[in-house]
């Protein structure tokens, strides 16, 4: 039997901003490496207060995180929006992630590109996009990789 999509992931994937990827649980790990250094390199930047980067950081962390679902999954992701998207889809709506960790994601791709493409940045944003990005990459780890 076929596999049964979310019509928004199907919308998605017709539209070629989520496609199946086979190679992509082999690069799950990869990508949660990739999300616990971005944290630390918040982590540092918040302690420099250099909230600039500790935004993009942060945000980097989470998308890395979101990634590594979406890979655990069977999907490649071809914009960042899609992504949020295809988390809620397949995780979110599923009951197997909270939806302030989607929701959150959404807010620290504006947060990041208002950092990075408008210089409008803050403490208080950089210090609550780090705590997103902890949480996203502890329930990304409980997800997809439970005995790590």
């Amino acid at each position: 039997m076929a596999e049964r999509l979310n019509p928004r992931l199907t919308e998605l994937v017709e539209s070629g901003r989520i496609v199946k990827f086979s190679r992509a649980p082999t690069l799950v790990a990869k990508e949660l490496r990739a999300a616990q250094r971005d944290l630390e390199e918040a982590h540092s930047s918040l302690h420099r207060e250099s909230f600039k980067w500790c935004t993009i950081q942060a945000y980097y962390s989470m998308f890395h995180s979101g990634r590594a679902l979406l890979y655990a999954a069977g999907y490649r992701e071809k914009s960042h929006a899609a992504l949020a998207i295809a988390l809620e889809c397949l995780y979110t709506e599923e009951g197997k992630l909270r939806k302030r960790i989607t929701d959150g994601l959404v807010f620290g791709k504006e947060l990041r590109e208002n950092a990075d493409y408008r210089e409008d940045f803050s403490a208080e944003g950089a210090q609550a996009l780090v705590r997103s990005a902890e949480e996203m990459l502890d329930a990304a780890r409980a997800l997809v990789s439970p005995g790590e």
